[in-house]
């Protein structure tokens, strides 16, 4: 089959090429290697409340997300910040009271960031979308770009004019081929981008009641101790049910081997530091990013100890004179790494396709 833009990853900046694409009516085809869109974006619906595995926040002065949150007529709520700070040693030793809310300011999207991505889907016919589908190969053929896919269904032929790589830099150099073969400087390049969160895990508790707020805390905890490294409210902006999220110190191969002492450990970690009516949540998950082969590589295992310089790289501009574009979070040059850098690469990507009448769409 033939489309005039083959977009793959179905995350946010994928769909968000996606959708402005279908705006300019020009033809396209999104795949996604995972069984869901949303790539990093995470949000699970427990006692009918929304609740985020992957990136929860947002903040002012990040223009591109609060258009499209306007656009899709979501809301918008504050984190909950009042009440102080908990920290709990090497040793387990836990002090209250160590000042107050250390994300006062940052902003959540009402019915979770998967919200987000629901009202960008909406706008996309479903055959413009296929799910389990993951690239194999990618060829330059002259004018246009061959792209064998893997299905359920089995093996899928797409040529294209231009492909957008809304994926993980680290995951395309590991799991593409290119004919021809990129310059090494490119897969480089690639290699040497981490990918922003995707060696973490997160440990979700929901509770029927914010025990924590009743007892004067903000739900922001730091420990020396884990397996929680940093926890914080996760509730939704009114009504129950009512949760923290902590992130996960132990390294991933731990986690992988262990998932269920650390969350039994996370468990009594919750009690020591909030109180014993914490023993009982009515759900207790652990996400673990690093887990999931279409985000993570075993390079991205070790989290880096700061957030990355990002931007799209000399030479990975242009390749095969701008017909293979690259669009995940990385490549934003302002905001990478933050869900205002996926739409900011997303934004730079529509720049670059070059507009010609559509072709006819038809899976064959």
């Amino acid at each position: 089959m033939q489309t005039d833009v083959l977009v793959v990853g179905g995350g946010l900046s994928g769909l968000s090429v996606a959708d402005q694409l279908a705006q300019a009516d020009i033809d396209f085809l999104l795949v996604e290697a995972q069984d869901r869109l949303g790539g990093r974006i995470l949000t699970q619906e427990i006692a009918g409340a929304a609740f985020d595995l992957g990136p929860a926040w947002f903040w002012p002065g990040q223009p591109r997300i609060a258009k499209l949150i306007l656009r899709l007529g979501l809301g918008v709520f504050e984190q909950y910040a009042s009440g102080s700070i908990v920290f709990q040693d090497q040793a387990g030793d836990v002090q209250r009271d160590r000042g107050y809310s250390s994300m006062t300011g940052s902003l959540r999207v009402a019915g979770g960031m998967g919200a987000m991505i629901a009202g960008l889907q909406s706008h996309l016919a479903p055959f413009r979308l296929w799910l389990k589908t993951r690239v194999q190969s990618v060829e330059d053929i002259g004018g246009n770009i061959r792209v064998v896919l893997a299905t359920d269904a089995g093996v899928e032929t797409v040529t294209a004019r231009q492909v957008v790589l809304a994926l993980p830099p680290r995951i395309i150099a590991d799991t593409i081929t290119f004919a021809p073969t990129l310059p090494q400087d490119a897969i480089r390049s690639m290699a040497q981008i981490p990918t922003w969160m995707a060696g973490q895990a997160k440990i979700l508790a929901v509770y029927d009641k914010p025990h924590w707020r009743d007892a004067g805390f903000s739900g922001d905890a730091m420990s020396q101790k884990g397996p929680m490294v940093e926890i914080h409210d996760a509730s939704p902006a009114s009504g129950g049910p009512y949760a923290l999220f902590g992130f996960v110190g132990y390294p991933a191969p731990m986690r992988a081997k262990h998932p269920d002492q650390i969350l039994d450990l996370a468990r009594q970690q919750l009690v020591d530091m909030f109180g014993p009516q914490m023993a009982n949540p009515i759900f207790l998950h652990m996400q673990d990013w690093a887990l999931n082969d279409a985000i993570a590589t075993p390079r991205d295992h070790i989290s880096p100890r700061s957030h990355p310089i990002y931007g799209l790289p000399r030479p990975l501009c242009n390749l095969w004179s701008g017909r293979l574009i690259l669009a995940s979070t990385e490549t934003g040059p302002e905001f990478g790494g933050y869900l205002e850098g996926a739409l900011e690469a997303a934004d730079a990507a529509s720049q670059r396709i070059k507009v010609r009448k559509p072709a006819s769409f038809e899976r064959l």
